[in-house]
């Protein structure tokens, strides 16, 4: 159970992280102590460990501890295929703002939450609901807390923003490409878009 305990180890650092910037007052008085920079310095360095943590302890267990609680059917698989094209258009659409970043407000959150169901949907093993249900489970109650902050702005709508979603489409399309044929097969060990690319 030596995987599933790294994993469970890196969720919590790095949800943990991002949880605390939630709360202002303690995320406030942090800043105030050490300073803008060394602050978001130590959220990307507990960032980046979570995520190593998170990776190395899945890879892990899907190879020593794999526990099924349940047997998706295997036209899932598709579903989650087809859910990924957008939840990649999504997280992009955050960076490249438009008229998606303008209606969803949070398309990085919309991005994560699709990302999390969409792989729900088709692994029924400990680790994965542990992985995807985590994460689902943050960006709720990430958005939840958004309504509740005096100090986060309304989006505006950027100039050109069609234009921008043109291009959060395409870059977007292209990230669900590698991911699929160049990131899963060699990270996950699994092929999405039948051979892999390398």
């Amino acid at each position: 159970m030596r995987g599933l305990a790294i994993l469970v180890v890196g969720l919590i650092v790095f949800i943990g992280s991002h949880v605390f910037v939630t709360m202002r007052a303690g995320r406030a008085a942090l800043i105030e102590r050490i300073g803008e920079w060394p602050y978001r310095g130590l959220l990307a360095i507990a960032s980046v460990i979570g995520l190593v943590l998170i990776g190395y302890g899945f890879g892990q267990y899907r190879a020593t501890d794999w526990i099924d609680i349940w047997h998706p059917p295997h036209w899932t698989f598709y579903i989650t295929q087809a859910l990924m094209w957008p939840a990649s258009i999504f997280v992009v659409a955050a960076y490249i703002r438009g008229n998606i970043w303008r209606t969803l407000k949070h398309p990085m959150l919309v991005g994560v939450k699709t990302w999390a169901v969409a792989h729900l949907i088709s692994n029924g093993d400990l680790g994965s609901i542990l992985l995807f249900g985590s994460f689902l489970l943050w960006a709720g109650y990430d958005r939840m807390t958004l309504k509740h902050r005096t100090d986060a702005a309304a989006p505006k709508i950027p100039a050109g923003g069609h234009r921008n979603d043109i291009i959060a489409i395409v870059v977007g399309t292209v990230l669900f490409l590698v991911l699929g044929l160049v990131f899963h097969p060699l990270v996950v060990g699994r092929a999405v878009f039948g051979r892999p690319a390398f």
